[in-house]
């Protein structure tokens, strides 16, 4: 019988210095890979995958099926480029991530807080109007692919605009509104429509708004027309059924502006003042 302790023993005097590095950043990795697809599709069929490959490892050596084995030692490469295929939508995104700097989301931040504001205001006047809405918030990752879908615009934001677009049998209120800093650069643009499974009273803005922010960084501000009700799309994640002071506070915080030492939502749509509490 092998001397475990001794077998330990002579594990970690091979551990050298590089080794621990390696184990750590492949473990980040893994663990960071696994936070991306959590609550998406991907992980469900990342576990379907695995239950099917160790069903077929345990069955092939409990056995001794030779064909299987040779198939599993013999399918490596084949595995890496389907599961390249499989999700490369959470590829695509892991490498967008990557690629933020977080300068742009930290420069002009009066523009941000205005905004926000602007936006706090105008979804709710149409959620109590009982308009559907749209917004794109654009932050680092640009949307240029989006906004080409749609009609330019170059419009200075304010709640009224972002009021006119959405009215009621308007050529752009099916569309969505994209914002850039503090001017509305396109409306009526079409988004890429999620996958993830919702609930039966969530329309295809919803799921719209979900298909953007699974594929950038982009915070949506949606307003259900049936319902009157405001929800906050970010990162693959709806936010449902929000009031004016969650949804400024939940903008403060995605755009980091916390900081400011300055509530949300100052004026309501009387102009009366609003604590946030």
């Amino acid at each position: 019988m092998p001397d475990v302790p001794g077998a330990f023993g002579d594990a970690f005097d091979r551990l050298s210095p590089s080794a621990v590095i390696d184990i750590l950043i492949v473990s980040i990795s893994v663990y960071w890979l696994l936070l991306l697809i959590r609550g998406t599709t991907a992980m469900t069929v990342l576990r379907g995958a695995l239950v099917l490959l160790g069903g077929a490892f345990l069955l092939s050596r409990a056995l001794d099926l030779l064909v299987v084995n040779w198939l599993l030692r013999n399918s490596v490469t084949g595995l890496v480029i389907a599961m390249a295929i499989v999700f490369q939508p959470e590829i695509r995104r892991a490498l967008e991530r990557l690629g933020r700097t977080g300068l742009r989301s930290s420069l002009r931040r009066e523009e941000r807080l205005h905004t926000v504001d602007t936006v706090v205001r105008a979804a709710s006047r149409l959620a109590r109007q009982g308009r559907g809405a749209l917004i794109v918030l654009e932050r680092e990752t640009g949307l240029q692919e989006v906004i080409d879908t749609g009609v330019p615009l170059g419009a200075d934001l304010s709640a009224e605009l972002l009021g006119t677009i959405f009215v009621a049998n308007s050529p752009l209120h099916d569309g969505a509104a994209v914002i850039r800093l503090d001017r509305v650069v396109a409306a009526g643009c079409t988004l890429p429509l999620s996958e993830t499974p919702l609930p039966a009273d969530y329309g295809m803005r919803h799921r719209a708004a979900l298909g953007i922010t699974e594929r950038t960084d982009a915070v949506v501000v949606v307003v259900s027309e049936e319902r009157g009700e405001m929800s906050l799309a970010s990162n693959g994640r709806m936010l449902p059924d929000l009031d004016e002071v969650r949804l400024g506070r939940q903008l403060y915080r995605l755009f980091d502006l916390d900081g400011l030492g300055l509530e949300p939502l100052r004026l309501d749509e009387a102009g009366a003042e609003r604590q946030a509490s």
